[in-house]
């Protein structure tokens, strides 16, 4: 059992939601998220901002800006964990900064509130 989780453009969920459906993954859950990857700081500038040279501060403009985002976390079996990340890279992928990141991590346990199931039991079918 695996998490997946997915940060992806906010324009991309309908089409990642698709995706995931067509590949077996029906239960996902979404959050909104504010954020920015590493492409868009130029380092150099952000290490001089950071020693308090105002021409680094005045370049560095708006690239500090956290872009909306949204966030899908899933609990997977483990023979679910490629068809999601596929399914995600295969809708998301453009080549251009900002198409976003998929973390899968292993995940211990799931119980399922209503009626006490655990284990593999509370997920979708492999």
């Amino acid at each position: 059992m695996k998490e997946v989780m997915a940060i992806v453009r906010m324009n991309m969920m309908n089409q990642t939601k698709r995706a995931l459906s067509q590949a077996g993954i029906s239960s996902i859950t979404a959050r909104d998220a504010l954020g920015r990857g590493k492409g868009l700081v130029s380092f150099d500038l952000l290490h001089g901002a950071e020693h308090g040279y105002e021409e680094a501060i005045a370049q560095l403009g708006q690239s500090q800006r956290l872009v909306p985002k949204r966030v899908l976390i899933m609990i997977l079996a483990d023979g679910l964990v490629d068809k999601a990340v596929n399914a995600i890279i295969r809708v998301n992928q453009t080549g251009k900064s900002g198409d976003g990141k998929i973390f899968v991590m292993p995940c211990h346990d799931a119980i399922r509130v209503r009626t006490g199931e655990s284990g593999e039991d509370t997920l979708d079918e492999v």
